[in-house]
């Protein structure tokens, strides 16, 4: 009886321990942006906000804004651009992944990294050659999971909402490279 006991009182004190938590920082966005854009001499930041009008014109064009507020550093080697860096966050399935993107001149993208993940399961979305995916695509590229992004087993969600916030940032700044907001 009292093993039976003991038992049961372990069950349900492992059933009251809440989840772990798998944070994982793998670097900052500092580090990100100066190994996307490693010639630049310096990251100037650009505060982008958009109006009404303009979150409805990037809705038509099939990207949800999200927000209309966002920072755009621009790499800057003496007078020359060398391309933009984007950080944002999304939602894997319960946790916040936070990611940047690089995007040239040309408005490719030239690296996504991943800055941290907060999530248990999918951290594969890290890995090099799921990440390389994305390189030399810009907005005019449909930037599915499933379609041109290939999803991996276990960490769907994460590659869903990553995938559509590289979609959105690289639209946003074809946008607003387009609107004269960036250099």
């Amino acid at each position: 009886m009292r093993l039976v006991l003991m038992a049961s009182v372990g069950v349900m004190a492992t059933a009251a321990v809440p989840g772990i938590a798998f944070a994982v920082d793998y670097m900052s966005a500092d580090q990100a942006a100066q190994a996307m854009f490693p010639d630049a001499d310096r990251f100037e930041a650009k505060q982008v906000s958009l109006d009404a009008g303009q979150m409805a014109k990037l809705e038509s064009l099939g990207v949800r804004a999200r927000s209309a507020r966002w920072t755009v550093k621009a790499a800057q080697r003496g007078p020359t651009t060398l391309g933009y860096v984007v950080v944002d966050d999304v939602i894997g399935k319960f946790e916040l992944i936070t990611y940047a993107v690089g995007i040239g001149t040309d408005g490719a993208v030239k690296q996504i990294e991943i800055l941290s993940y907060r999530e248990s399961h999918g951290h594969e979305i890290r890995l090099a050659g799921w990440r390389r995916q994305f390189i030399g695509k810009t907005s005019a590229a449909p930037m599915r999971n499933g379609d041109d992004i290939a999803n991996i087993s276990g960490a769907t969600l994460s590659c869903n909402h990553v995938t559509e916030g590289v979609k959105r940032i690289v639209t946003l700044v074809e946008f607003t490279k387009r609107g004269g907001v960036l250099p």
